[in-house]
């Protein structure tokens, strides 16, 4: 016996349109004790990329950047403690410890020996020098 089902066209685009809305907040904002996310913004300029990473509490020895071809990665190792004075009775102490990263691709390759990176205030800037494209070179016939 055949099933019968009925057809509802707004099934599909209200639970998109919805979802997440009635959904407890999550407590991923470094400053609350969650996992830190780094967030990258890229911009391009005079045969270059320029890099800016944001990595609020991250500390210059623990971050890892790794240039393969155009392909760029950030890491960093994360340990955060909530600090305790003398005198007082701790309530509650939350601590993150693991690994954060991001990769991305950009539309050339990268000279990873004119590279640089400098980390300033919780900020990681990277100068990316685009490699030069061989020049064609004509072939002589004989």
């Amino acid at each position: 016996m055949p099933r019968l089902s009925v057809y509802d066209p707004f099934a599909e685009v209200f639970p998109e349109l919805f979802r997440g809305l009635m959904q407890p907040a999550t407590r991923s904002a470094p400053e609350a004790g969650g996992a830190l996310e780094i967030r990258v913004d890229v911009k391009e300029a005079d045969g270059s990329y320029q890099v800016q990473a944001e990595m609020p509490g991250v500390k210059k020895d623990d971050i890892h950047v790794q240039i393969d071809g155009n392909r760029v990665s950030i890491s960093a190792e994360v340990k955060r403690e909530s600090e305790q004075k003398e005198g007082e009775r701790v309530l509650r102490s939350e601590r993150y410890y693991g690994s954060v990263g991001r990769s991305f691709q950009l539309a050339s390759e990268i000279d990873e020996g004119a590279a640089s990176a400098k980390f300033e205030d919780g900020v990681l800037s990277l100068t990316l020098p685009k490699k030069q494209a061989p020049a064609a070179k004509r072939l002589q016939i004989s």
